[in-house]
């Protein structure tokens, strides 16, 4: 990194940094507290009101948000008549699944060959830390130059939606000239990036019914409809050959215009196994972040151990559809329920129940806020140029936020590159990536503040 007094001074914080980071990672904070104690999340909004008001910050509130948890925002007051910007993480982290599979604990931030290992380290409460550093550096190196407003949310990860609902009810609240999304992650680490769209998400319940109850397979088994056959069916048809999704009704051939995705990085990203094949035509990037998705989450049916020679009567399964930029998840649920009904065999009687959704979301790549960062980006990272990708998850609040605040510059940045592997075991979090995007966000506020 070019020397510069702001990266200098981010620089000398990483230890700080550091320990920060240990101690946020300890808390067990996800917001599903028929698992995880409510303490452990409550503990975690503390801390990161404790750390705002210590660096200033006035207003600082623990929100109730309707869904039962806590968001943290706080507000540091700029020069008069400076612009507003928010920033944007979250606390809540995902669960760790199988802590057994963790190289070390999961709940206690552990550096390894370079890299710092915890859940949350990247998603999101390294993010927290990077919007720290960032303001400290400014600060220590002729001040802030914007009001600069904070949130933190404490349930992005199980998607109830308390922080938009919050936010729809106080519109004033969070109102910014742009707003920071500490949440996304570099192409791959080293090269910076920007996310400019975000597929959007629909969540579907199916269930399938065929008989009044189980019946003996040897009694009965060739003539009864079995409900789970049925709905193995139903499932299939969401899938051409190829593996592409075929939701009746939506156009799945859209093409990425951006950064290319080769098919060997993403197999190694992806660690598929060797001999199997990639699903989907197009570009990998046309696959992930243009063109819907589906997945089966998950299926309720007899396990294999203890299972009876029984004709099925009913079976369930949860489904994901990825929704494509330019496409209302809506009208994309409608489409899948129509779908999924006109492919039940055999009269079989097909329910659906929508559990959740979040609309997706495209940037104005052209404002000024994205020039200031292209900016600060290639001075954190000499001799590259900021890239545009597409993340094919979702970030509800963007809509949200996008549609309470329609005149205001959104910018998606983080630490979750492809290394990261957050949401899955052993997550981890690059502290070369945090410090050149901790420079990265001070010198676009500073740029931003001038533009």
């Amino acid at each position: 990194m070019s020397s510069n007094p702001v990266a200098e001074t981010v620089a000398s914080l990483m230890p700080r940094a550091k320990e920060e980071l240990t101690e946020l990672v300890a808390f067990r904070s996800v917001a599903d507290f028929d698992q995880f104690p409510r303490s452990e999340s409550e503990g975690a909004a503390r801390w990161v009101a404790d750390a705002l008001a210590a660096e200033g910050f006035e207003d600082v509130a623990l929100l109730d948000t309707p869904d039962g948890t806590q968001s943290v925002y706080g507000f540091l007051p700029g020069p008069a008549g400076a612009k507003t910007v928010l920033l944007y993480a979250h606390y809540d982290v995902q669960p760790p699944l199988d802590e057994a599979a963790w190289t070390t604990p999961p709940f206690e931030l552990t550096e390894r060959d370079g890299r710092w290992y915890g859940r949350g380290a990247a998603d999101c409460k390294g993010g927290l830390v990077m919007h720290l550093l960032a303001l400290r550096a400014l600060k220590a190196n002729g001040g802030v130059p914007v009001h600069v407003k904070v949130i933190a949310e404490g349930s992005e990860e199980m998607g109830t939606g308390g922080l938009e609902r919050y936010a729809e009810e106080h519109p004033g609240l969070l109102k910014a000239d742009t707003i920071v999304i500490g949440d996304a992650g570099n192409f791959r680490a080293g090269l910076p990036t920007v996310t400019s769209t975000l597929r959007g998400m629909t969540m579907v319940r199916v269930q399938v019914d065929t008989l009044a109850g189980n019946l003996h397979s040897g009694q009965f088994g060739g003539a009864a409809p079995d409900a789970l056959a049925a709905l193995i069916r139903v499932l299939d048809s969401l899938r051409a050959e190829d593996g592409s999704t075929t939701v009746e009704g939506l156009s799945g051939d859209a093409a990425w215009e951006g950064l290319r995705y080769e098919e060997g990085q993403f197999r190694q990203d992806a660690k598929v196994l060797d001999g199997v094949e990639l699903i989907g035509s197009g570009t990998v990037a046309d696959r992930i972040w243009a063109r819907p998705a589906v997945t089966v989450l998950g299926i309720d049916c007899p396990p294999v151990v203890g299972a009876t020679p029984s004709v099925q009567a009913s079976a369930r399964a949860l489904i994901s559809l990825r929704v494509p930029p330019g496409v209302d998840a809506g009208a994309a649920t409608k489409l899948l329920q129509a779908h999924l009904e006109a492919h039940t065999p055999w009269g079989a009687r097909l329910s659906t129940e929508q559990i959740g959704e979040g609309q997706p979301f495209r940037a104005d790549t052209t404002s000024p806020a994205y020039q200031a960062m292209a900016a600060a980006m290639a001075v954190a990272y000499p001799g590259q140029e900021m890239q545009y990708a597409g993340q094919g998850g979702s970030i509800p609040l963007c809509n949200t936020l996008a549609a309470l605040y329609p005149r205001a510059e959104i910018l998606l940045i983080g630490l979750s590159e492809p290394e990261a592997q957050i949401h899955a075991v052993n997550e981890s979090v690059s502290p070369e990536e945090l410090e050149r995007l901790s420079v990265a966000e001070a010198l676009f506020l500073r740029n931003y503040a001038a533009s």
